[in-house]
């Protein structure tokens, strides 16, 4: 896990950049309202943010992570784990105009985050339709939607989801379905543009021009 940075500041260099980590972290924060993750290398920037993850020992839910990368117009080194709340927060604070990210000082958990994803080498593995995604995407939110009851139990509720994403991509075996609600949900597919498919290890990584998405099956984990 990152060691929390507890003071420092992100300049952005451009409020069109702001507004994108803005977008990116309020799609993520409408289906996991927890943490994310400022890593920032030299003069690039990586928020890093869980879509989905198993809750308990023995759940086929896996690792899904999104991932966006920006430009930062000084280089700085930091790498800070800290709630969503606080970054909107200080995002609401730079206005229209600002482009100078203050770190929140507050260093949260994420389980998540104790396992990162390498950089590389990563090898390509082809790609998958934009369409595909989207498509795949849509029918297991409608499936989660269907099998779910009224007012369902925890236990059903993360079980319903562990078994529809946790599943192979019908037009990508060895992806996680979960990996296509990731790239949905976080706006990185669209229609009539593919993602490239990468693997590292037990990693598996898609990317457009929007972003990555990053994921690894908890049965991975469990035999390392």
């Amino acid at each position: 896990m990152s060691t929390p940075v507890l003071d420092g500041s992100l300049d952005l260099g451009d409020p069109q950049a702001v507004a994108d980590l803005r977008i990116f972290l309020l799609r993520a924060r409408a289906v996991e309202d927890g943490a994310v993750r400022l890593q920032a290398v030299g003069g690039v920037l990586a928020a890093y943010v869980c879509v989905l993850g198993p809750r308990i020992l023995g759940e086929a839910t896996p690792t899904v992570l999104g991932l966006r990368t920006m430009a930062l117009a000084q280089p700085v080194h930091a790498d800070a784990i800290v709630s969503m709340a606080s970054v909107f927060d200080r995002l609401a604070r730079l206005g229209e105009t600002g482009t100078v990210l203050e770190l929140p000082p507050t260093h949260v958990r994420a389980s998540w985050a104790a396992v990162s994803p390498p950089r590389g080498p990563w090898e390509p593995q082809g790609a998958i339709s934009g369409d595909d995604i989207l498509t795949e995407a849509t029918a297991g939110i409608g499936e989660v939607a269907g099998t779910v009851p009224d007012r369902p139990g925890a236990s059903m509720v993360h079980g319903v989801r562990s078994a529809v994403w946790g599943r192979d991509l019908g037009s990508s075996p060895g992806v996680p379905l979960g990996a296509a609600f990731a790239a949905h949900v976080l706006g990185f597919a669209a229609a009539g543009e593919d993602l490239l498919r990468f693997t590292c290890g037990p990693w598996v990584r898609l990317s457009s021009g929007r972003g990555h998405i990053l994921c690894r099956r908890p049965s991975v984990l469990a035999r390392l």
